[in-house]
């Protein structure tokens, strides 16, 4: 059944209703699944367990927010990384639905099917195109706790072709009560497609629809809805700031005077700054990356007036994109104080992956200032692809131990599922196999005690890399050869020492290599875009995630 409502209204309905932020209506869920999932009590969680909001922005570089260098307005999330612990050497996997699968599962994500994008299923076990049910999400894992699950946001790791009918591995069919979003990893924010709330497609939106807001108000919706009486888990993706640029004029105006300068002075400002926030050594000196401009990157004063002046207007809206999101973490931050949930609540911030290119030559000259200092871009497994900002704080300011601090220990993305496992006092489901999770909780690391030094792995599309130590072994393409990094002295990949050192590069290659067998990775594959979907759809007709 659907009927009007009114915002003040939500609260006076049974849980099996949905709110549709579009039409603001509730919904009738008539899935018995989701009604039985919704009832079902507590099992060995205890009420004193903290509620986890889980903020996951996309495609933004390491330097974009204002605690990490940038000129970027981001108050809200600048104030949780006030009150907690900011990472400098937190990873990814390079690129968007990897990191979705690795952030979900806690494992590497070629082991769960989704070694490469989920446009199409290659039919080769590490490169199914969603994740592979035998391993269970983060969602299905906290639930199993006794924690309700709600997610709004990009979904991203079901099967393209798998998106016109639930196919098994849509959110609310793997773990989340609760969901609002679009399973597309792109597209418009005035018209995301395919748009859903649970399992109903949502096919209008109003005039003045806005994805970000529209994510942040269901996610206000589901905290209003929530009974305390149990621990909440709020997966809240955003979609900001990818690709297409685009944001209500107001904020991009808003934005303008910052970026005229041009980038050169604007990443050395940023460069500076990270100096000061102690996210960068003193000594440090901003390194300018040519190569990656196929010989020499050009000055501001290069680019005509014409070029200059589109770079600003790209700029400030790709800002004002991301000022919209933390406008709506600010929301999400007041909605848990005024229901009595914020100082029982642990808020943990990161982006899938770092800047991209992808928006051609002045798109590169956005990217090149967004993951200052690091080189490199989405895609690859260089520092700026896999470089992320990542903020863990507790509501109760009394429990950040390292409040307003740096911590310097690496963590990856394979971490974050052990981490809210020990924040909720939860070991992993018995009806689940695969107990053998490679990441570990980060909590002893906001403590200020060391974290059992390991090795980080790393593919995408045949870039590939291991980082061992203070070693880091790197390649664009399996058709080039590995660079040796020390990232004690060279965290910003400059120098390669593969000549001089031979034997470091065998050892880190092999045990790539070993990684690589193990995984799922093999073999490599470095098709262009367009041609190794049409490869893989012409192969296998099936691509609707179906076995």
């Amino acid at each position: 059944g659907t009927e009007r409502i009114s915002p003040e209204m939500l609260n006076g309905y049974p849980p099996e209703y949905a709110f549709n932020p579009h039409t603001k209506t509730m919904n009738k869920i008539l899935f018995s699944s989701l009604l039985l999932a919704a009832s079902q009590p507590m099992t060995a969680q205890e009420t004193s367990a903290p509620n986890i909001v889980l903020i996951l922005c996309d495609d933004m570089g390491f330097s974009d927010l204002g605690c990490y260098g940038s000129e970027i307005q981001t108050p809200n999330i600048d104030k949780l990384a006030s009150e907690g612990v900011r990472f400098s050497q937190f990873k990814n996997t390079g690129r968007s639905c990897p990191s979705r699968a690795s952030l979900l599962t806690g494992r590497y994500q070629h082991e769960v099917g989704m070694g490469w994008m989920a446009e199409v299923d290659e039919h080769r076990p590490g490169y199914r195109g969603q994740i592979d049910k035998a391993y269970p999400t983060i969602a299905e894992v906290m639930k199993a706790g006794g924690y309700r699950t709600y997610m709004s946001g990009k979904w991203h790791v079901t099967a393209t072709g798998g998106y016109d009918a639930p196919n098994g591995s849509y959110p609310v069919q793997r773990g989340f009560e609760r969901y609002y979003g679009c399973l597309h990893g792109g597209g418009s924010y005035y018209k995301p497609e395919p748009l859903y709330n649970d399992l109903q497609r949502i096919t209008e939106v109003p005039d003045d629809y806005y994805y970000t807001r529209a994510i942040t108000d269901s996610a206000v919706t589901f905290i209003d809805r929530h009974d305390t009486g149990q621990p909440m888990f709020l997966y809240l993706a955003h979609y900001a700031p990818h690709l297409p640029l685009q944001a209500p004029e107001k904020y991009v105006k808003k934005c303008m005077d910052r970026y005229k300068p041009g980038y050169d002075v604007l990443r050395r400002q940023r460069f500076e700054k990270q100096k000061r926030l102690g996210l960068i050594p003193q000594e440090m000196e901003l390194p300018q990356y040519d190569r990656e401009f196929g010989g020499k990157r050009p000055a501001w004063e290069d680019l005509t007036p014409e070029q200059q002046q589109q770079w600003t207007k790209d700029m400030a809206t790709y800002a004002a994109m991301i000022e919209i999101m933390d406008e709506g973490i600010g929301k999400v931050v007041e909605t848990l104080r005024k229901k009595g949930m914020y100082e029982n609540t642990v808020f943990l911030f990161l982006s899938d992956n770092g800047a991209t290119d992808e928006g051609g030559y002045l798109g590169q000259l956005m990217a090149d200032l967004s993951n200052t200092p690091y080189r490199s871009y989405k895609k690859w497994v260089f520092q700026g692809g896999t470089s992320t900002p990542f903020i863990l704080t507790y509501g109760d300011t009394s429990k950040n131990k390292m409040k307003g601090e740096i911590c310097r220990q690496p963590a990856h993305l394979i971490d974050i599922l052990p981490t809210c496992m020990d924040l909720g006092h939860i070991s992993y489901p018995d009806q689940f196999g695969h107990k053998d999770l490679p990441g570990r909780s980060l909590l002893p690391a906001v403590e200020g005690t060391a974290v059992e030094p390991r090795t980080l792995y790393f593919e995408h599309q045949s870039s590939c890399a291991i980082i061992d130590g203070t070693w880091k072994l790197v390649k664009a393409d399996r058709n080039v050869q590995w660079e040796l990094i020390d990232l004690s002295t060279d965290p910003f990949e400059t120098h390669d020492l593969s000549s001089q050192y031979p034997d470091k590069v065998e050892e880190l290659e092999t045990k790539w290599i070993e990684w690589a067998n193990t995984h799922k990775v093999f073999p490599l594959e470095n098709k262009p875009w367009t041609e190794r979907l049409n490869f893989y759809k012409q192969k296998n007709p099936n691509q609707k995630g179906e076995d």
